[in-house]
């Protein structure tokens, strides 16, 4: 058993190593925070996704996917769907800079509930989002001591909130160089790149 200043350092430290790396999720909300649009609510909407999923692996849900590849294998699918639709979406945006005018030169998410439903998508129906919470954060939360879990989790938690609150509203200081089309163009055509590779990358994995 640890202290719980090191069991909740272990959560930080370990959630810190895996959400860092740029995919989906954190492209996502790298998009909003440029644009300036709902960068709270997107923050927020990730980050209370990771709270959950990584609590849910934390009480055993990573055993239970591991225990099921054919739940594991529907994820995947969604998830490959998924990520191709935004993808295609990034890349008709990227296609078309005509429709970057000088009042939606912003092209980021603004209705709530659009914010709220694509967070959902790129946790819940990211298998690789779901792999770093659940099944690593959770696997290695539930091997703590018991009286360790819930400082580990608030490290992990915490790092995730930290993160992407973080990351939505610094990436609106480089609101300034995308006031041209062209630089949208460039941003939205490696977001395209990225989600078809991701895509890809899942559907290769099931097959």
């Amino acid at each position: 058993m640890s202290t719980p200043l090191a069991a909740t350092l272990n959560g930080f430290a370990l959630c810190a190593s895996l959400i860092m790396a740029i995919g989906a999720q954190n492209a996502f909300v790298m998009r909003q925070g440029i644009a300036r649009k709902q960068q709270f609510l997107t923050a927020l909407t990730c980050s209370l996704c990771d709270l959950v999923l990584m609590s849910a692996g934390v009480l055993g849900m990573g055993k239970i996917l591991q225990s099921m590849p054919q739940l594991q294998f529907w994820m995947a699918l969604g998830g490959a769907l998924f990520v191709f639709a935004y993808g295609a979406l990034a890349l008709k945006k990227s296609l078309h800079p005509e429709t970057l005018d000088s009042k939606q030169l912003q092209q980021g998410l603004d209705r709530p509930w659009a914010v709220v439903a694509a967070g959902l998508g790129f946790s819940i129906l990211n298998p690789h989002a779901l792999l770093d919470t659940v099944v690593l954060v959770g696997g290695i939360g539930a091997q703590q001591a018991s009286i360790d879990q819930p400082f580990f989790l608030l490290g992990a938690v915490g790092f995730s909130f930290v993160w992407f609150f973080s990351l939505a509203f610094a990436a609106s200081q480089l609101s300034p160089w995308f006031a041209k089309p062209m630089a949208w163009r460039i941003l939205d055509g490696l977001i395209a790149l990225m989600m078809f590779a991701i895509g890809v990358s899942l559907l290769r994995s099931i097959y």
